[in-house]
């Protein structure tokens, strides 16, 4: 597939002007038309959902990803009306692929962040393990990009380039050949340090020759696009939870945000100190602007609306907005425990090859408890990721912002408050990835402008206070982590064959 055409764009006025943010996520592409006075003046999204298959298999078709960009953008636009300054791509950090950089062609489909086939290059370089834990911040895991990229080598082909699927869509987009650095540090080739590629991790990958995309600020001109219409220039890239950790004005030590999507995904600000955790997290890059890194620590929980979607498959739910009305039928989770770890444990436990698990039924069982079941199990996970930044920081959180399409449940933000025993923080806009993707658009556009100004100011739509006592919580949790600790026992380690299916 050819590059879109493109052309040179005009000055604008970047305090006046809305900007177009476009999010790539796992199942769809979102996009808003924000304006600095009106808010989002402008709307559109587009499935792009990824396949599943045996042997840990997640992938997504190219094709499918840039005309869902394309689709989503048009719509918001179409609906906005006016014409924007710039434009902002988010993407999903860890997707990879090979490309022909000449053409532009797709030469493999898209390895999606879940797929688990690389464990078998992981369970290889287990002897780097610590060595590239302590360079680049992140655990040897196949949820990251580089063991996919070495896989992809290995089994698929040596032709072409292979990136993450951000820099393929902004060449799409602009013919430019270029990644951020928050993305870059989700492929385990990076120094954390320096926020440049490391010669010492892409040796060990095998990667050495590899041309690799410029590493670049998330705030810069990157080229400009005709693919939504007129001529843009596109001034933003950010991987997502990044984008939604700046989206919801978690700028500064001590603060955190989690975004409930496929999965969750919890991130602190660490500031300008990079940190290598202890607790299980990744240290990694929040965003480099201007040339200056900042940094933040992530967990993640690998099934969040997915696990939501393998209910609804089975037929307990109709969707996702049905948790709250059935999980209403039950006081409690009538004793049932739901580890949903239906695509592995990720942070702190790193246990890719984890199936989930179910007990404590019996003939009462019904779909009320199940619902709330997952509600406990989804929300107990991201307890682990809050001790754990407590844990690395010394600092204790004081209370959580959360963005996502889950936030819409009830039942699931106040069973998080309860077992986190604080205030969750609900954003006024679960597209919080558009709305901070937009913001680093903005700055772009205007080097001049701070971050503070860019950012949406924060102000949450709704805060969930805890309704139960410590003692309470601390006991629920416990019957969790027995339950979790059970699990792995019955999971032999280097096991990992893919749970992907979820």
């Amino acid at each position: 597939m050819p590059p879109v055409q493109h052309s040179p764009g005009s000055a604008v006025d970047p305090s006046s002007r809305p900007v177009l943010a476009v999010d790539q996520g796992t199942s769809s592409t979102k996009a808003l038309v924000i304006c600095p006075e009106r808010g989002v003046i402008g709307s559109g999204c587009a499935p792009a959902p990824p396949r599943y298959g045996s042997g840990g298999l997640v992938e997504a078709d190219p094709a499918m990803l840039l005309s869902s960009v394309v689709d989503a953008g048009r719509r918001a636009l179409a609906e906005a009306g006016e014409p924007v300054a710039a434009v902002g791509l988010a993407n999903q950090g860890e997707t990879v692929l090979a490309w022909d950089p000449d053409t532009g062609a797709p030469l493999t489909d898209a390895v999606v962040w879940q797929d688990r086939r690389a464990a078998s290059v992981c369970a290889e370089l287990a002897p780097h393990a610590d060595m590239l834990r302590e360079l680049t911040g992140l655990p040897l895991e196949p949820y990251f990009a580089a063991p996919k990229m070495a896989w992809i080598r290995r089994n698929l082909t040596r032709e072409g380039v292979v990136t993450t699927s951000d820099s393929w869509l902004v060449h799409q987009l602009t013919g430019a050949f270029v990644t951020d650095a928050a993305t870059a540090g989700r492929t385990q080739l990076l120094d954390l340090d320096t926020a440049a590629w490391s010669p010492a991790a892409l040796d060990v990958f095998g990667m050495a020759g590899e041309r690799l995309p410029e590493v670049v600020d998330a705030a810069g001109q990157f080229g400009v696009t005709t693919a939504f219409g007129d001529a843009i220039p596109l001034t933003g890239l950010l991987v997502d939870q990044q984008a939604a950790l700046l989206a919801q004005s978690v700028t500064e030590p001590g603060t955190a945000k989690c975004t409930y999507g496929t999965g969750a995904f919890l991130l602190a600000q660490t500031g300008a100190r990079p940190l290598r955790s202890r607790a299980g997290l990744v240290g990694c890059v929040a965003w480099r602007l201007g040339g200056r890194t900042s940094y933040c620590l992530d967990g993640q929980v690998y099934t969040a609306a997915s696990a939501v979607r393998w209910l609804t498959d089975l037929g307990v739910i109709s969707g996702a907005d049905d948790l709250d009305r059935v999980g209403a039928s039950v006081a409690d989770s009538g004793g049932v425990t739901f580890v949903p770890s239906l695509a592995g444990l990720a942070a702190p436990w790193w246990r890719g090859d984890a199936k989930g698990s179910l007990s404590g039924l019996s003939l009462e069982t019904g779909p009320g408890h199940l619902v709330r079941a997952l509600c406990e199990g989804v929300a107990a996970q991201v307890v682990g990721l809050a001790d754990a930044v407590a844990e690395d920081t010394g600092t204790p959180l004081e209370s959580l912002r959360v963005d996502g399409g889950l936030t819409r449940s009830d039942l699931l933000m106040q069973t998080q408050a309860d077992l986190l025993q604080l205030p969750v923080e609900i954003s006024p806009l679960p597209d919080a990835t558009a709305l901070g993707v937009g913001a680093v658009a903005r700055l772009g556009l205007d080097p001049a402008m701070t971050v503070e100004r860019a950012a949406p100011r924060w102000r949450p739509k709704k805060v969930f206070e805890p309704r139960i006592g410590k003692g309470e919580a601390a006991e629920r949790l416990g019957v969790f982590r027995t339950e979790v600790a059970a699990l792995i026992a019955r999971t032999p380690a280097g096991t990992d064959s893919g749970a992907g299916a979820a």
